[in-house]
């Protein structure tokens, strides 16, 4: 079923496997409510990829090539404009999860079991930007 969002949300994907990046590619908005609309390996690609395509969400590991997920973190907390940042790792432990809330993650979710729970974050992000565009 189509959805009737005509603007949907745009999510970048920063994660260092080229697996994972099409799993969340097959799960991220099959409805059209939200699209993917980058891809990136490492923090200077994400941040010259996220303001290219004025990304509105970004699903992030911790685990980057030649980097790591918090130095995104820190430099997305530094942005003018609202993005929602959600950490998708299999650093999953509490301090992970507390410095990456800290470091400015509106969302930490655990790879192995809680994908689902990610996934249904980023609908719930959808269709709240969906309302909102028909109370507009």
């Amino acid at each position: 079923m189509k959805s009737s969002t005509p603007h949907p949300l745009r999510v970048f994907v920063v994660d260092e496997s080229t697996l994972v990046r099409d799993r969340l590619a097959r799960h991220i908005g099959p409805d059209g409510a939200a699209c993917i609309v980058g891809e990136a390996e490492d923090v200077e690609t994400a941040l010259q990829g996220i303001a290219d395509t004025e990304a509105e969400a970004v699903v992030l590991d911790l685990r980057l090539v030649d980097s790591n997920g918090m130095d995104l973190l820190h430099a997305l907390r530094g942005r003018t404009d609202p993005i929602v940042t959600i950490v998708l790792t299999n650093y999953a432990s509490p301090v992970f999860r507390e410095a990456s809330i800290a470091a400015g993650a509106d969302y930490f979710f655990d790879k192995t079991t809680e994908f689902d729970l990610a996934m249904e974050a980023i609908a719930r992000l959808a269709r709240e930007k969906a309302e909102d565009r028909g109370r507009a």
